[in-house]
């Protein structure tokens, strides 16, 4: 059920802070939409070059260089990974995105900020090693959204737990998972294998 917070909007009231909680709340769906923008382009560049590898593949079995070809083969298979795994990472963010704009909308903050920190805190782990400005910025936002949590919390006379995995967040994240697998499966073609070019030369 959806709980109207009073003075969320204001800078005086049950959340006493510098800014408003909605203020706040509208700066995070910036900064998030900021860390959507990186991801974007870092999937591009990494599809860019999954093409290439791929036509290298190609172009090494049509030469007989089994070797060769499978040495881009698996090369492109990481490369695959790593998109699949931005794409489950936008798929996410844009989920969350969609959520903070419905409490911006409704004020319906006791239900969402809480899935909400526990995808951002599990994308930050996630990204770490592939995105690690990306990561960082997540790590900071997920920490201003599990002290508006808290403070919600306080306010409303409700004690939230800040699990990093909730249930919740686990069913957004294996969502984006599944629609990603889904994505890339229509997108991208089969890597070809040295086994199948022998049979048909």
């Amino acid at each position: 059920m959806s709980k109207k917070l009073k003075g969320w909007d204001k800078p005086t009231g049950v959340i006493r802070r510098e800014k408003p909680l909605k203020e706040r709340i509208d700066e995070t769906v910036y900064r998030l939409k900021g860390q959507l923008s990186k991801l974007d382009m870092t999937a591009i560049r990494m599809e860019q070059h999954e093409k290439e590898l791929f036509e290298k593949c190609v172009a090494a079995q049509a030469m007989g260089d089994d070797a060769r070809a499978s040495l881009y083969a698996n090369e492109c298979a990481e490369v695959r990974k790593i998109s699949k795994l931005l794409l489950k990472s936008k798929l996410a963010l844009e989920h969350v995105l969609l959520r903070l704009e419905t409490v911006e909308e409704f004020g319906d903050v006791i239900t969402v900020m809480g899935p909400v920190a526990g995808v951002i805190t599990a994308l930050r782990k996630q990204l770490g090693g592939i995105v690690p400005e990306v990561s960082y910025e997540l790590g900071r936002i997920g920490d201003e959204l599990g002290k508006m949590v808290v403070e919600v919390g306080e306010a409303s006379g409700q004690r939230w737990d800040l699990e990093p995995m909730s249930n919740e967040a686990q069913k957004i994240l294996a969502e984006a998972s599944a629609l990603a697998e889904q994505k890339l499966k229509e997108r991208l073609p089969e890597l070809p294998s040295p086994e199948s070019e022998r049979i048909r030369r």
